[in-house]
């Protein structure tokens, strides 16, 4: 992957906040879900973002497809203000960036067959003639690798598996350039894990697609991605190149993560223990870097400022006073 590559979406500054709360005997509480967040997506890569259930991986995708409009900061998309579009704009933004979901059957509509879920997608967004809608409907099953007579049958009728491929066919039914897949295997029995993992790296390449990958487990994402940003508490904490981030991550909440994941050696399993403490509540975040409490190389300047993602002085950005 060419690291020089066009920036084809950036998120600057990007934030969200949510009101919880607030009632005759209690006052409103604000959960920062996303802080300030600033990211690149290159054109063509596989990007994954990781990251503690909780940290606000979810939220910044659905910022980024605007299911959430951020309280602050600027999304560009091929140099274009993504939150100033309305109209047919925003139409045309929402063809090019698509989403896969966690939950695949929660994702389709179960009064709809198949095709009818893929043919609405083509029909909306005016992707092809109306006459040619079926054939091209099989053309995306097949893509999949599903049957053609999948269109006619119901989403109850498939597996956790085949579901999550028929929301994948949804998504590229309308030719995008993006696709964030949001936890996309993490509700599928393990054995399937692998298959629809290999699928995505099989229509990224085929299709030069741009995939953002997000999910808690570093074990799907050392061998399929390109570049890994690590997200912590509603901020990114680190984003490098993969193989490098893995075999020496700057920031200590990404070393944590890496040691953390399962390691099968000869004669012993080695799982070490996940990151230290529990992760603090978002309501309430540590003043500071909001890690300092579960860090093991805290100082006491740690928890009076806040570190930027700054890549001087290494060879990738990292928020950390002591990187």
């Amino acid at each position: 992957m060419n690291m020089a590559a066009e920036t084809v979406l950036e998120c600057r500054g990007v934030g969200r906040v949510f009101q919880l709360g607030g009632g005759m005997f209690s006052t409103k509480k604000m959960l920062r879900a996303v802080d300030g967040v600033d990211l690149a997506i290159k054109r063509g890569e596989v990007l994954a973002i990781v990251g503690e259930s909780g940290c606000g991986k979810s939220t910044l995708a659905r910022c980024i497809v605007r299911l959430f409009d951020p309280d602050s900061g600027v999304l560009r998309f091929e140099d274009t203000d993504v939150l100033s579009l309305q109209g047919g704009a925003r139409r045309r933004y929402n063809r090019q960036v698509q989403m896969v979901f966690q939950d695949p059957y929660g994702s389709l509509n179960p009064r709809m067959t198949v095709g009818a879920t893929i043919g609405e997608a083509l029909a909306v967004h005016e992707v092809v003639e109306r006459a040619r809608i079926p054939e091209r409907v099989r053309e995306l099953l097949e893509l999949v690798h599903l049957m053609p007579d999948a269109a006619h049958r119901y989403p109850y009728e498939f597996s956790g598996g085949q579901r999550q491929r028929i929301g994948i066919a949804r998504a590229l039914a309308v030719e995008p350039t993006l696709i964030i897949a949001d936890e996309p295997v993490s509700a599928l029995d393990v054995s399937v894990q692998a298959a629809i993992v290999n699928l995505f790296l099989e229509l990224q390449a085929r299709l030069g697609l741009t995939l953002v990958f997000i999910t808690h487990d570093l074990r799907l994402v050392k061998h399929m991605t390109h570049r890994v940003a690590v997200m912590y508490l509603g901020r990114i904490v680190e984003v490098g190149p993969t193989e490098q981030l893995f075999a020496s991550p700057r920031h200590p909440y990404t070393q944590a993560l890496i040691r953390a994941v399962p390691q099968v050696k000869p004669g012993r399993r080695d799982n070490e223990a996940a990151v230290l403490g529990e992760l603090p509540s978002p309501l309430a975040p540590p003043p500071g870097c909001t890690f300092h409490p579960r860090c093991p190389i805290a100082q006491p300047a740690c928890s009076q400022s806040v570190p930027a993602l700054d890549e001087r002085g290494g060879p990738w950005p990292v928020a950390c006073l002591r990187a």
